[in-house]
């Protein structure tokens, strides 16, 4: 989504912050879990630091990566450790306040959304989507169209055209290939948000606020424009959702994210694209695709990042690095570092260069 299409929602987004729905309850501060990984207090802005000299890291190399993140256009960049805050740094006008576009990045909120909805036995992604949304949500014959599970839209393997663009309407959802035989990146996922809200008799916004944002203490909105439903929030609440995501779904000693569906969201999910897993994209494997073609490509989606690192990537260079190795979570919102891009870019490899630099 270009940022030129979504200016105009910035002060009503502004707005949507300030009477965010975040429960005022005093918190506690959270402790470390028995994994030692740290969780930010919950309605503060309280969240403790670790340093760069603590972990043995290059200090000397950490200007340069600023330097270049700020010459890329960057608004935001965070790197935890084990939940807490190592790096952050705002640039070109940004701040910790403001909030930004999560673009595709966010398609991972949904894929979240859809195992809690899956956990509590409102859906079975295995399931087609026709079952809950009834039938005619695509113009393919009513045989093809109820092949199409939930499954098949988180993985990008609908068999729906991607070439019509963007809209999601029943007309412009057509018959390309049987579920499952095909992997194109489409905005048909949004339909996973239509199957969550009818099975759960509540908006998607408020299915997603009661079961995700308020337990982790995220700001933000979802803002629809044109054909799209996307996130808005400040970069640390990108980090909190990371942050849950690295802690194998648990927030301190909650469980939020179902362990076994989210184990499932970070791999390979169909053997179409071996870096791609429930909308997450997976670095370290043989062969990758892209959005927007039906090539396949050799080697690492990222060669210079860690081969276990998964991300969530969005248009303009909105990037959730996650590394399980390295126990890092890693945040970057922005404009695009160079064109405008779908969701991975020649950025990627050259900000690991310098992230590697740093910490190794």
């Amino acid at each position: 989504m270009k940022p030129a299409r979504l200016t105009y929602l910035f002060f009503g987004f502004l707005l949507l912050v300030a009477c965010s729905s975040r429960d005022n309850t005093n918190q506690e501060e959270e402790e470390n879990t028995s994994d030692n990984i740290y969780f930010p207090p919950l309605n503060t802005d309280q969240w403790d630091t670790k340093s760069i000299s603590e972990l043995g890291w290059n200090e000397n190399e950490l200007q340069p990566l600023l330097n270049y993140l700020e010459e890329k256009n960057s608004k935001s960049f965070i790197i935890l450790h084990e939940g807490k805050i190592v790096v952050e740094s705002y640039f070109n006008g940004h701040s910790s306040t403001l909030p930004w576009y999560w673009a595709s990045s966010g398609k991972t909120l949904t894929t979240a959304i859809t195992g809690i909805a899956q956990v509590e036995g409102l859906i079975d992604i295995n399931h087609p989507v026709s079952d809950y949304i009834g039938s005619g949500w695509t113009s393919a014959p009513t045989n093809k169209e109820s092949l199409i599970t939930s499954k098949n839209l988180l993985t990008m393997t609908s068999g729906l055209d991607d070439s019509l663009g963007d809209n999601v309407s029943s007309e412009n959802l057509q018959y390309e290939a049987d579920a499952g035989n095909r992997w194109a990146y489409h905005n048909v996922y949004r339909k996973l948000q239509d199957v969550v809200a009818t099975a759960s008799n509540k908006t998607f916004t408020e299915y997603f606020n009661i079961k995700l944002k308020n337990k982790i203490g995220m700001t933000g909105a979802w803002l629809e424009t044109e054909n799209f439903n996307v996130y808005w929030s400040n970069t640390r609440s990108m980090a909190r959702f990371g942050l849950l995501t690295y802690a194998g779904g648990k927030w301190k000693n909650e469980l939020i994210l179902p362990e076994n569906f989210l184990n499932d969201a970070i791999n390979t999910s169909q053997n179409l694209n071996e870096a791609y897993g429930y909308m997450w994209w997976l670095n370290g494997k043989a062969t990758y695709r892209l959005p927007q073609t039906q090539l396949e490509f050799s080697g690492s989606l990222i060669p210079n990042a860690p081969t276990d690192m998964y991300c969530a990537l969005g248009r303009d260079d909105q990037k959730i690095y996650i590394v399980p190795s390295k126990k890092l979570v890693l945040i970057r919102m922005g404009n695009a570092a160079d064109d405008e891009n779908f969701a991975l870019s020649d950025f990627d490899d050259e900000l690991w260069l310098r992230i590697n630099a740093l910490i190794d």
